[in-house]
């Protein structure tokens, strides 16, 4: 195992770490925890460390970079399939995590599994009909703005009931739950009350609106904040920085 790789892998053990003792903190199995490794950062010889490594979640900010490291990731792993002493390993799954625009959905599609920030029923109707196009259904998440904050997207609380009953009703598409981004602060009963008024919008809508059983996703919590998300009832978490510190970056990391 290269220096690279051993860096990885105690990230990653320090994290699992972290989410084990959240979970045990909340009562909650770690096994209903998707840790989804955002890549945004990451150099594209870290991206395949992350593969070898059984990351099988991985996740983008930029439709075009999404794009981009779908079919390198792809590229890499044909051509690891025809060696026959590394052998085939299994495909990750693609997660859209950051704002999308219409213009670019049909980017996207070809490798996502989970498109995390739909916050307009604009956004979603292209969504459904670009998937149909390709005779596919695309999961989703409804993105909130339960921080109310003007810098973040998402769709305000208020609006989100009634969103969600309009892309539920969509073909091509699959709503399973919501999105929502904490501020960014040091004050902990802030990022709180931001996943707590998502949990309970969740409550809201599972008991209001008839959105089926794959309606069961929180998406919330990244690096600094996962253990609080978790407590809040997170099934998906996005980890970028602490999962790729010390590691070869593009930028400076912030996720």
């Amino acid at each position: 195992m290269t220096d690279l790789a051993q860096q990885l892998d105690a990230n990653l053990s320090r994290i699992r770490s972290g989410i084990r003792e959240a979970c045990d903190k909340a009562n909650r199995n770690p096994d209903d925890v998707k840790l989804v490794a955002v890549t945004k950062y990451a150099t594209l010889d870290t991206l395949k460390l992350c593969v070898d490594a059984g990351l099988s979640d991985l996740g983008e900010s930029k439709a075009q970079d999404l794009a981009l490291r779908g079919e390198a990731v792809h590229e890499f792993l044909s051509t690891r399939a025809r060696d026959i002493q590394a052998g085939a390993m299994p495909r990750p799954k693609w997660h859209m995590v950051g704002h999308l625009q219409r213009n670019k959905v049909r980017l996207v599609l070809p490798w996502v599994e989970l498109v995390h920030s739909v916050d307009s029923l604009r956004l979603a109707e292209e969504i459904s009909i670009d998937a149909g196009k390709l005779d596919r259904t695309v999961n989703v998440l409804m993105q909130v703005n339960t921080s109310n904050e003007s810098s973040k997207f998402g769709v305000a609380v208020g609006a989100a009931t009634h969103l969600a009953e309009m892309i539920a009703s969509l073909p091509n598409v699959t709503l399973c739950g919501l999105m929502v981004m904490a501020p960014l602060t040091e004050d902990r009963d802030a990022v709180y009350d931001c996943f707590m008024r998502c949990r309970e919008l969740y409550d809201e809508i599972t008991h209001e609106v008839e959105v089926g059983e794959h309606f069961r996703h929180l998406s919330m919590g990244m690096s600094r904040d996962f253990d609080i998300a978790i407590g809040c009832g997170a099934t998906i978490l996005r980890i970028g920085s602490a999962l790729f510190e010390g590691l070869p970056s593009t930028i400076s990391a912030t996720t």
